[in-house]
C-alpha cells in the first residue's frame, strides 16, 4: 500500500487528514446477500433460516463469530466452507452504496484527505466490492478481515494501518455505524462519527459512547468538510 499525501496547503482548515471507513452498513447496504448466505447455510446444515434482523444482529465481529451466534459454536467449521462458496458466487448480487457514498469520498479525496476502508468482512471480498461499486479510485488501502492478524476492535488493526497511510492518530477519524466502530476508535484514540445507517440506531450508538452521529452519509461530509 502506497503512502498518499493526505493534506492539501490549506489543511489548517481540515478537521482531519485522514478518514477511516467502515464498509458493511457504512459505505454499502450488502445486508440482502449476507442474509441470503447465512440462509443458505444453516438450510444446507438442517437449521431453520434466520431472519434479516437476526443476522443483522449476528454481523458486525468477523463471520466466524456470525456464523457461530446462528449456527452454534459446535457448527462453525462445518458451516464456513458452505457461506464462503455461496458468497464468493453470488456476493456482487444486491449489492448497493448508500446514498452519497461515492460522493462523500471523491469529495474528501478532492480535499486531500486521505481515505481508507477498516472492516471485518474479508479482505478479498471487501476489494472486489469496492471496485465494483467504484470505490476504489478515492482509498488509499481497504483493510479487511485475514489481510492481519487483527479484527476490530483491536488497536493493533488500527496503528497498522495508520502505519500504511502514514497518518497521526491524532489527525484520524473513524466513520462506523456500530459500537464496535466506536469501540475501535476509542481503543485507539482516534475521533468517531457514527451513523445510523446500517445496524444500530442513534440510541445504541449513544449508548456505547458515541457523541457525534450523523443520519446520512451527506451529513458526515457536512461535517467533515465544515473545516
Amino acid at each position: 500500500m502506497a503512502k498518499w499525501a493526505g493534506v492539501r496547503e490549506d489543511d489548517g482548515l481540515m478537521r482531519f487528514h485522514t478518514a477511516l471507513f467502515d464498509l458493511d452498513g457504512t459505505l454499502l447496504d450488502h445486508f440482502a446477500a449476507i442474509h441470503r448466505c447465512h440462509a443458505y447455510t444453516l438450510r444446507r446444515l438442517g437449521l431453520p433460516e434466520p431472519t434479516l434482523e437476526q443476522v443483522r444482529a449476528a454481523v458486525g465481529a468477523g463471520l466466524d463469530i456470525a456464523l457461530a451466534r446462528l449456527a452454534g459454536p459446535e457448527r462453525v467449521a462445518e458451516a464456513l466452507p458452505i457461506y464462503s462458496a455461496h458468497w464468493d458466487a453470488t456476493m456482487l448480487d444486491d449489492v448497493a452504496a448508500m446514498p452519497g457514498a461515492r460522493e462523500l469520498l471523491a469529495a474528501l479525496r478532492a480535499a486531500g484527505v486521505t481515505c481508507a476502508v477498516l472492516t471485518n468482512k474479508r479482505g478479498p471480498s471487501s476489494r472486489e466490492v469496492c471496485a465494483h461499486l467504484g470505490f476504489s479510485p478515492y482509498l488509499a488501502a481497504i483493510i479487511g478481515a485475514r489481510d492481519t492478524p487483527w479484527l476490530k476492535p483491536d488497536p493493533q488493526l488500527v496503528r497498522h494501518t495508520l502505519t500504511q497511510l502514514g497518518g497521526p492518530a491524532a489527525t484520524t477519524c473513524l466513520v462506523g455505524d456500530s459500537p464496535y466502530d466506536w469501540e475501535t476508535a476509542h481503543n485507539a484514540g482516534l475521533a468517531f462519527l457514527g451513523v445510523t445507517t446500517g445496524t444500530h440506531t442513534a440510541a445504541q450508538l449513544r449508548a456505547a459512547g458515541a457523541q457525534e452521529i450523523y443520519s446520512s452519509l451527506a451529513e458526515v461530509q457536512a461535517a467533515l468538510l465544515a473545516g
